[in-house]
C-alpha cells in the first residue's frame, strides 16, 4: 500500500510538472471540452481532455501493474 500511494504521488507531481507543456499542445482545447465565457462568468468542463487522460492513464497503469508481476 505505501508503494502503491509513493508512486501515486510521483505520478501527481509529474503530471503537475509537465502541465505546462500539456497546455501547449492543446490539451484544455480539444473538442469536447466546454467553454463557456459570459461577463462576470466562466464555466470550463474539460470533458475531451479528461477522456483523453483517462485512457492515456488506464494504459500506462496496466502496463505498469503487468510488469510488476
Amino acid at each position: 500500500m505505501n508503494q502503491a500511494l509513493i508512486f501515486l504521488g510521483v505520478v501527481i507531481l509529474g503530471l503537475g510538472v509537465l502541465w505546462p507543456l500539456f497546455h501547449r499542445m492543446g490539451l484544455g482545447r480539444l473538442p469536447g471540452d466546454i467553454n463557456v465565457q459570459r461577463p462576470g462568468f466562466r464555466f470550463f468542463a474539460p470533458l475531451g481532455s479528461s477522456l483523453l487522460l483517462s485512457i492515456i492513464l488506464s494504459l500506462v497503469l496496466s502496463l505498469v501493474l503487468s510488469l510488476m508481476r
